[in-house]
């Protein structure tokens, strides 16, 4: 679409021009009037008025040299002229001889920020008393009232073209939280299907332990699926999936996750303390995916010389979980940071992961109206997760 086109739908949009151009007409007595959009290059009728047949009709131009508005645009002030024939200045000029009349008054359109877009303009065959104060200040208010409106059909295309960006953003977050929760799963699904058939086989040493390292492939690939469609609904969509419910096993709850943890790392010492003095309403498997990542990381993290310690707490209405390790401290400027998504643990380690497992954390805490901290110093470093006890 060019340009020209583009204003002429703009200005056909303003359901006031047609009154605007009938009004000027009946207060000067003029029997043309048009909006005409003028650049340094182009004169176009945008919309127009014609009682005297005059021949021009919306969309049509006219060489910018042979008219008037190109000095306007040039100069930034209105023309008024009641007889040409009389006129000091306009007696002798082309346009009006090119045209043929003998009455024209102009005035110029500015968007609200000083930018010049055209001109309000109107003239007649025949001379017209157009000096009047009264008549040049209505004429200046009516192109005046032109240019706010066209600023308000430009803001209003702005948002529309923002709400259809934002709907097709819409669209492809959901294509993308499908293909996720979906597209990615079904093949791995297919995979450890297969995998568990062929457990059942007669086979050699060499094959079960292919096959074990196909499940431990498999088994990571679908934690790294759980944790981008995690990232996706937490960072793209409505946020994560709660099922809430008042629990009395949570306790049991985190030391299962130890229990699990423990066989992974057998040589590490891992302290717990659980004191639940009030149920806790919560998604219990959420606060073990929570528990579970905190633990992995201080274990992968901290001093394994030293234990890692597991406290969990409620009273008041609060539930706190808080997971402690010791070591080199982490940096304030990583601190700071460790919740954003894709960041890697504090000196670059990593748990073969894509740096979403804090992220998720602290998207949990958020989910159950409560927050995840994190603080850290040459004694220790902590993760603390606190939120409500009970959920309305």
């Amino acid at each position: 679409m060019d340009d020209i086109t583009a204003d002429l739908i703009k200005i056909a949009k303003i359901d006031a021009v047609p009154s605007v151009l009938r009004i000027v007409c009946e207060m000067t007595g003029l029997r043309f009037a048009a909006v005409a959009r003028v650049t340094g290059t182009h004169w176009a009728a945008l919309a127009v008025r014609d009682e005297i047949a005059f021949g021009l009709k919306a969309g049509d131009e006219l060489d910018l040299q042979s008219t008037i508005c190109d000095e306007i645009r040039c100069s930034g002030t209105g023309v008024v002229i009641d007889h040409v024939a009389e006129h000091p200045v306009y007696r002798d000029h082309h346009t009006p001889k090119l045209y043929g009349f003998q009455s024209y008054i102009s005035m110029p359109i500015h968007s609200a920020d000083g930018r010049f877009f055209g001109t309000l303009c109107a003239l007649d065959p025949e001379p017209a008393q157009l000096s009047d104060p009264g008549i040049t200040a209505s004429f200046r208010n009516f192109a005046q009232l032109i240019g706010y409106q066209i600023d308000a059909q430009d803001r209003l295309a702005e948002a529309e073209a923002a709400i259809a960006d934002a709907d097709r953003t819409a669209v492809l977050r959901e294509q993308f939280i499908a293909i996720l929760g979906h597209d990615l799963r079904n093949p791995v699904a297919a995979i450890h299907a297969g995998t568990t058939l062929l457990e059942k086989g007669d086979l050699d040493a060499r094959s079960r332990n292919i096959l074990a390292r196909m499940k431990e492939s498999g088994q990571r690939i679908t934690g790294l699926i759980d944790g981008l469609l995690d990232f996706a609904r937490g960072r793209l969509g409505a946020g994560l999936i709660l099922n809430r419910q008042i629990t009395g096993t949570l306790a049991a709850t985190i030391e299962q996750v130890v229990a699990e943890i423990r066989m992974v790392h057998p040589a590490r010492e891992i302290d717990v303390q659980i004191t639940l003095g009030d149920a806790v309403t919560c998604d219990e498997d959420r606060i073990a995916q929570l528990a579970s990542n905190l633990l992995a990381n201080a274990l992968t993290h901290g001093d394994p010389g030293k234990p890692v310690r597991v406290v969990a707490q409620s009273g008041d209405g609060r539930f706190a979980l808080s997971v402690e390790n010791h070591g080199p401290p982490i940096p304030p400027a990583a601190l700071q940071g460790l919740f954003q998504p894709f960041t890697q643990g504090p000196g670059g380690k990593s748990a073969a992961g894509l740096g979403l497992g804090l992220f998720i954390c602290s998207e949990i805490a958020k989910a159950h109206g409560g927050s995840l901290s994190a603080t850290s110093n040459v004694h220790a470093t902590r993760f603390t997760l606190e939120m409500p006890a009970t959920h309305d």
